[in-house]
């Protein structure tokens, strides 16, 4: 299931989340497609989305700290 953390672990170092009972976290499946722990904006942000774009019942729109993704940038693959 989940390969690798991309990024640095959050509560490295003994840093807290802001979050309830998590915080923010990118992830390599071994699939090689990605899991994204963030907030759900979803119902917020779905009126937002583009006409050329959609959330399907099956999918949610979350949101990740910019800190956190470009974090993780240095590890995601850059080739298909």
């Amino acid at each position: 299931m989940i390969a690798r953390r991309l990024g640095p672990d959050p509560h490295a170092n003994g840093q807290k989340s802001a979050g309830c009972s998590g915080c923010p976290d990118v992830f390599e499946l071994l699939t090689g497609d990605f899991a994204i722990i963030g907030i759900d904006e979803t119902e917020l942000l779905r009126p937002h989305l583009p006409a050329s774009a959609g959330c399907g019942p099956d999918e949610r729109i979350v949101r990740v700290p910019r800190d956190v993704l470009i974090g993780a940038r240095p590890q995601i693959p850059t080739q298909i």
